[in-house]
């Protein structure tokens, strides 16, 4: 099982990508809470540079809530990370967390469900981008 799931988008800009994958997780029920510049950050303290690279935290609260209810540590995975990054080719390459495989350490039927509700949703969010 992989632990992420990506699709490629051709002939747009990094930030009308990352747009549109916000846009694409909010159709899918989604917040964007947070948003992580890796590019600037690993510049700013390391002196490297790297292609433009954004991690979103995407949350669904119905979700968020009804896994913290089954699991109350399970804050340790949430919210559910997003890349937008920009491919050498010129493309960009948008990608999510697989919630199975982040939460399959966690045995508890309950948080197993809600797990696969947000794979679902997570799934069609990126599908919508191609």
């Amino acid at each position: 099982m992989s632990y992420y799931y990506s699709t490629i988008i051709n002939n747009i800009s990094f930030e009308d990508a990352i747009e549109k994958t916000k846009l694409a997780l909010k159709d899918e029920g989604f917040g964007v809470l947070t948003e992580i510049n890796i590019k600037d950050t690993l510049k700013k303290k390391l002196d490297v540079n790297l292609d433009p690279y954004i991690i979103l935290g995407a949350c669904s609260p119905k979700h968020a809530y009804q896994a913290i209810e089954s699991e109350p540590h399970i804050g340790v995975f949430l919210p559910c990370n997003v890349i937008v990054k920009q491919l050498k080719n010129n493309q960009i390459e948008v990608a999510a967390v697989n919630p199975i495989a982040s939460m399959g350490a966690v045995e508890n039927k309950n948080l197993g469900k809600v797990a696969k509700e947000v794979e679902d949703h997570l799934k069609k969010a990126i599908d919508a981008l191609k």
